[in-house]
């Protein structure tokens, strides 16, 4: 991870490596060094708008129940000022996560990065959300949270109501200046995770909704991987949950399951159904289009 100074050179940054080598050690000293070095280093792996900042509080409850290491650097697709990196940047900086270091970030399902997070040490969770309350999520967060947002001068300027700017994010959107890829495509780019060996698959529903199984889901995943926490199973997970609280991301505003049932007009549902209505069915989220 020491080549994230080449991104950044900050001072800020610097304390932060400076941070993450002294967590590492404290954390040798309290567990064991030997014990630390038989982790696989953990990633969370999300669409944008779909529970990254979710997973990574649930993967930093791993610290209360083994000798895992927050970091606490960005994503790793990010810089510290949250600009886009390169692909050779993520790669150098996933190649040396180290034993017990947990991560998060935005991967699409490349071949690259397919093969990066599948190699032996290291282990990705990759979580997914019904497209609909993504689109929703992603709506609002243009639009009112963040107005440096590619998108947001065409929400707010371009586009008079929530139901266009909906239909523009199903849609996509191709003016210049403001390209914007459909849902379909945006999902497409990620959905090969979903069939990729060694890689556990959560919906951010249920880490919202049934915590217990999906927390039960990922120590089984870390178990197979060479992770067993000293302590019984119910008390892990309930050591895992006091990490996770969703309001203290600063991206968070609503984050339930459905809510775009609230947001979408009749128009909105018979635009979804046209462009990603099968989506929905592969995903599991719909049986059919009768909804």
């Amino acid at each position: 991870m020491v080549d994230r100074v080449d991104r950044d050179v900050s001072v800020k940054h610097l304390l932060k490596i400076g941070r993450w080598r002294w967590r590492r050690f404290a954390t040798a000293v309290r567990w064991g060094n030997g014990i630390q070095k038989t982790l696989p280093a953990v990633l969370g792996n999300a669409m944008p708008k779909s529970g990254s900042h979710l997973i990574i509080q649930v993967l930093q409850g791993l610290t209360k129940i083994g000798p895992f290491v927050n970091p606490g650097f960005p994503p790793v697709n990010r810089t510290e000022d949250n600009q886009q990196v390169s692909e050779e940047s993520i790669l150098k900086v996933l190649s040396q996560m180290m034993p017990g270091d947990i991560g998060y970030g935005y991967l699409e399902a490349k071949d690259s990065f397919i093969q990066a997070l599948t190699r032996s040490g290291l282990v990705s969770i990759f979580v997914f959300r019904d497209p609909r309350d993504m689109v929703v999520s992603h709506v609002f967060y243009a639009t009112e949270m963040h107005p440096g947002h590619g998108m947001h001068r065409y929400y707010t300027e371009t586009l008079g109501s929530m139901e266009e700017r909906i239909n523009a994010a199903i849609e996509g959107v191709t003016e210049a200046g403001f390209e914007l890829k459909s849902v379909r495509q945006r999902y497409e780019n990620y959905m090969a995770w979903r069939n990729t060996p060694g890689v556990l698959c959560l919906r951010f529903e249920e880490l919202r909704l049934d915590q217990r199984q999906a927390f039960s889901r990922i120590l089984d995943f870390l178990g197979e991987n060479g992770f067993h926490p000293n302590l019984p199973r119910e008390a892990a997970i309930s050591e895992m949950g006091e990490y996770l609280a969703p309001k203290k991301s600063g991206t968070f505003r609503k984050g339930m399951p459905g809510s775009w049932q609230e947001y979408f007009s009749l128009e909105n549902i018979d635009v979804f159904k046209q462009n990603a209505g099968d989506l929905l069915i592969d995903l599991g989220y719909e049986e059919n289009l009768d909804w």
